[in-house]
């Protein structure tokens, strides 16, 4: 009955984790503000969020049109594909940057506002995704869901209502219908995390622990040392 009951409790959460976006920005966060950011999306909806008129055209001109548009904007373009998922396109980019505070205003996000500040001995992440105002074109099918993902870089200590809490650890996002979001409902987001990445402070805490198993060592092997020569100068 146990047995069962876990298996069930894997598989919810298994499927809670597999969710398709039809739009969906997933960003890997460091702590000095670099990092990467995925974006997939329906062709429509890069045009009505992005102003990226790529729907009629074929594969390779969405692929060229998707890397001009992040190069334009200051980021290292690592994958643009296109791949298909129930009769429809996905336009898909990876990129690198080394500030995500510049990254707003940029013109590969005109619907993104995005800020990682110190915040007394923290960092304060914060922002909004909304459409940008202006005309996009004919109406997108407004179908499924959109969100905004976030992997952060260490602990998280709070964050402003994310779907789902903090999944795995690290990872936060929001998420909304994709007709609110062309309607141009706004969606925001915050998190407060360390200001020392998870690497660093796994590393830190293993060398505290050597450095403590060391001192144990040495004090042990002194008051061996010391009981020993007491005991032969005492035989003397």
């Amino acid at each position: 009955m146990l047995a069962r009951l876990a298996a069930f409790l894997l598989l919810a959460a298994g499927l809670r984790g597999c969710v398709a976006y039809e739009y969906d920005h997933e960003f890997w966060l460091k702590v000095d503000g670099s990092g990467s950011v995925y974006v997939t999306g329906r062709p429509e909806l890069w045009r009505a969020f992005k102003g990226l008129p790529v729907e009629g055209k074929d594969d390779d001109e969405m692929r060229a049109a998707a890397r001009a548009l992040f190069e334009r904007s200051g980021l290292r373009v690592r994958r643009v594909t296109v791949t298909r998922r129930g009769g429809r396109s996905y336009l898909f980019v990876s990129a690198d940057f080394d500030d995500v505070n510049a990254l707003p205003g940029k013109p590969a996000f005109p619907d993104l506002a995005i800020a990682l500040r110190p915040a007394d001995e923290r960092l304060r992440l914060e922002g909004r995704w909304s459409r940008p105002p202006g005309p996009r074109g004919p109406p997108a099918d407004s179908g499924g869901l959109m969100a905004v993902r976030f992997h952060l870089p260490s602990k998280v200590y709070g964050h402003d209502n994310a779907d789902l809490g903090v999944e795995r650890g690290n990872i936060v996002s929001w998420r909304q219908d994709v007709g609110r979001a062309l309607a141009g409902q706004a969606l925001a987001f915050g998190a407060t995390v360390d200001s020392r990445s998870i690497l660093w402070s796994t590393v830190g805490l293993f060398a505290a622990a050597i450095a403590a198993g060391l001192g144990i060592i040495a004090v042990a092997l002194y008051l061996v040392f010391r009981r020993g020569r007491a005991k032969v100068q005492s035989a003397a």
